[in-house]
Formats: C-alpha cells, sequence, structure tokens
C-alpha cells in the first residue's frame, strides 16, 4: 500500500509541474499519467480508461477548491455567469458518465485521444474564437453548459479547455474568464466523479480500494503532490520561452493522442 501510494505521489507530482508549466490541468496531463500507472499495476484493461477518467474528476474536486478560492478573493469569478451555466454542467457531467460507462475501453480512449489533438492544435497554432461580445440567452447558456459539463465528464477534465474559449467567445475579460471557469470545474469534478463513482459500482474487476471508477490510493497520491509542484510549474514557466515550450507539449500531446489511437 505504501509503495502504491508513492507511485501516484510521484506521479501526481509530475502532473502537477506539466500542468503549471503549461498552463493546463485535469484530465490533459492527469488521464496519460494515471494510464501508465495503472497499466504498470495490471488494472484490467476492461476498466483501466474509465478508472483513469473517474479518478482524474475526484482528483480535480480537491485541486479545484483552492483555485476558487483564489480567484475569488481576487475578483476573479463572475458568479452570474457561473449561476447561469452550472445546471446545463452538472446534469451534462452525469450524463457524461452515463455515456462513458456505456462506452468501451477502446472507445472512450479514443474519445479522449482525439481530444487531445484538438487541443495540441489548439496550443500549437494559438487558436483562440473571435470574441461576440454578449452571452446567449438562458436557454443558450444552459446548453452551453450542459455540452462543456459532458465532454469535461468524458475525457475527465475540469472543463478550462473548454469553459474559457466559450466565455472569451462570450466578450468576458481573460482573468475573468480563467477565474469563471475555475469555478465551473468544481461543479464538474463533483457530479462527474459522483457519475463515475455510481456508473462503476459493484463491478467485479475493479481493484480494492475503489469506489466504482474512482480509486482513492490514486486521488490521495495525485491531489497532494500535484498541488505542492503545480505552482513550481508555473514559475518555470516564466523562465522558459512560451511560444516555444506551447508547440513542444502540443507536439507531445499529439504522440501521446496517436499512441493511444493505435491501442
Amino acid at each position: 500500500m505504501l509503495t502504491t501510494l508513492l507511485v501516484f505521489l510521484v506521479a501526481g507530482a509530475v502532473a502537477g509541474l506539466i500542468g503549471g508549466l503549461f498552463g493546463l490541468g485535469g484530465g490533459v496531463v492527469m488521464v496519460p499519467v494515471l494510464l501508465v500507472v495503472f497499466a504498470a499495476q495490471g488494472v484490467s484493461d476492461a476498466v483501466i480508461m474509465h478508472m483513469a477518467v473517474g479518478s482524474s474528476l475526484a482528483v480535480i474536486v480537491l485541486t479545484s477548491l483552492s483555485s476558487v478560492r483564489a480567484h475569488h478573493g481576487l475578483g476573479g469569478v463572475l458568479w452570474p455567469v457561473f449561476g447561469r451555466l452550472v445546471a446545463g454542467i452538472v446534469v451534462g457531467a452525469l450524463l457524461g458518465a452515463w455515456l462513458a460507462d456505456n462506452l468501451s475501453t477502446a472507445a472512450l480512449q479514443n474519445v479522449f485521444a482525439v481530444f487531445l489533438v484538438l487541443v495540441a492544435v489548439k496550443m500549437g497554432l494559438d487558436l483562440n474564437p473571435p470574441a461576440s461580445g454578449r452571452e446567449p440567452g438562458a436557454i443558450g447558456m444552459t446548453a452551453a453548459g450542459g455540452v462543456i459539463g459532458n465532454l469535461s465528464a468524458l475525457v475527465g477534465i475540469g472543463g478550462g479547455t473548454l469553459t474559457v474559449p466559450f466565455l472569451s467567445w462570450c466578450g468576458v475579460a481573460m482573468r475573468q474568464a480563467v477565474g469563471t471557469s475555475a469555478a465551473c470545474g468544481l461543479p464538474i469534478a463533483l457530479a462527474g466523479a459522483a457519475g463515475f463513482m455510481l456508473t462503476g459500482w459493484g463491478r467485479p474487476d475493479l481493484p480494492a480500494l475503489a469506489t466504482g471508477y474512482v480509486y482513492w490510493p490514486a486521488v490521495a497520491g495525485m491531489a497532494v503532490a500535484s498541488v505542492l509542484t503545480a505552482p513550481y510549474g508555473a514559475r518555470l514557466a516564466h523562465r522558459l520561452p512560451g511560444g516555444l515550450l506551447k508547440r513542444l507539449f502540443a507536439l507531445l500531446l499529439a504522440v501521446v493522442a496517436l499512441r493511444l489511437l493505435l491501442g
């Protein structure tokens, strides 16, 4: 048990450092790391991807709490905007967990790989949507929250990759888009992790100390270590050439995606 926890502490430290370095969090970094560790531990192929996604979401519940508090303290969270998105986010995240449970490991892995390719293209080419200058109506905001929650839970992320561009398109200033996105990450992670626990409940091929698809030693180790190392990654990012760094990481994401697509 001690060795297992140590492995996840190291994995979390790597994920936190990379996440801080490139301004990414959630599943974009954690899911690939968890897949490698779970494979080394001999986790069943039938549940390995589901456990990586579910455990990633549970980690985000813990790590997002400090992030939301920090952004709120700096006045970076637009709570009325959060309120217009949150209902759709929760429903979408629960549906995302249900949808993931109905996909095979190979299918879910391919969905995640395609998502990585899109993130890599966005980072590598520095693509951002042009601002419309206004929010859609109440139905539009709920629908947008549903799409963000669904896709985020499906691939185990906190939603920043989707929420920040959407809020920027709505004309929200970048600092407040990032802060509001951080707040949106908490209900995404809570609903998504709960959904993965429920949909995986009682499966006989899960390891001990797992609740559904959430593996608690991974959650504990990853959460503690990533919170400690993420600030160092952020500091390192200020000392290295940002444009080149983003392109190199985009290339790495593309390689990881290709590896997942090839099985």
